[in-house]
């Protein structure tokens, strides 16, 4: 597995994988609060300056509150069985095999619900980036979504900062800070201990130096 230091390292590897293919499917995973989501953003910003590049967050597959309450995995959210993972799967190979739009989830932070439509990937788009938790897990119907991707790449970020980082977020969506802290070092960090055990299965591992 080879380590991308930078952005520009990324850029470059996503920007070798599209010569010959119609689409590109990138994937960016990693645990909560290791910071996929702002380096999937800063990618998106460079690959829009000569290509056609779409961001599909996988949090749009979150179960409905309603759903998690029914099943009873509410205090459970986060975990790879509070997804629908069958229409994530959906969605991935139907962008990967059709010519079509396709129409995307996506998530509200604010009220922790999908919001169905959010986004379209066009036929003209070229790059799709995937980011999410559990791109690269091997149980439960993720197993498929890893053969979809052209390239893999796996988020590291030490436990220390990562967590510091989540509870900040969780404060800023409105959660009293002995919350924030007891639910990122409560179901975020049981999940964090299996998202990281799937880095093994990236093609690349990204470090940045902060």
């Amino acid at each position: 597995m080879s380590t991308l230091g930078s952005l520009d390292e990324i850029v470059r590897v996503v920007e070798n994988a599209t010569i010959g293919r119609r689409r590109t499917m990138v994937g960016i995973a990693g645990s909560p609060g290791s910071g996929k989501s702002t380096i999937a953003a800063a990618l998106m910003e460079r690959l829009r300056g000569g290509k056609h590049a779409v961001l599909l967050p996988m949090d749009g597959f979150h179960l409905p509150q309603s759903t998690l309450v029914q099943l009873g995995r509410r205090e459970r959210m986060g975990a790879p069985d509070t997804f629908d993972v069958d229409g994530f799967v959906d969605v991935l190979t139907a962008v990967r095999f059709t010519t079509e739009p396709v129409s995307v989830p996506g998530f509200d932070r604010a009220i922790e619900e999908p919001i169905p439509d959010a986004l379209t990937v066009f036929p003209d788009s070229s790059v799709v980036v995937i980011e999410g938790n559990y791109l690269l897990h091997d149980a439960g119907g993720w197993e498929r979504v890893l053969p979809l991707l052209d390239v893999s790449m796996f988020v590291d970020l030490p436990q220390d900062i990562r967590v510091e980082r989540l509870i900040t977020r969780h404060e800023e969506f409105g959660k009293s800070p002995a919350a924030a802290l007891a639910w990122s070092t409560g179901p975020d960090e049981r999940n964090a201990e299996l998202i990281e055990a799937t880095a093994v299965r990236a093609g690349y591992r990204i470090r940045l130096e902060l």
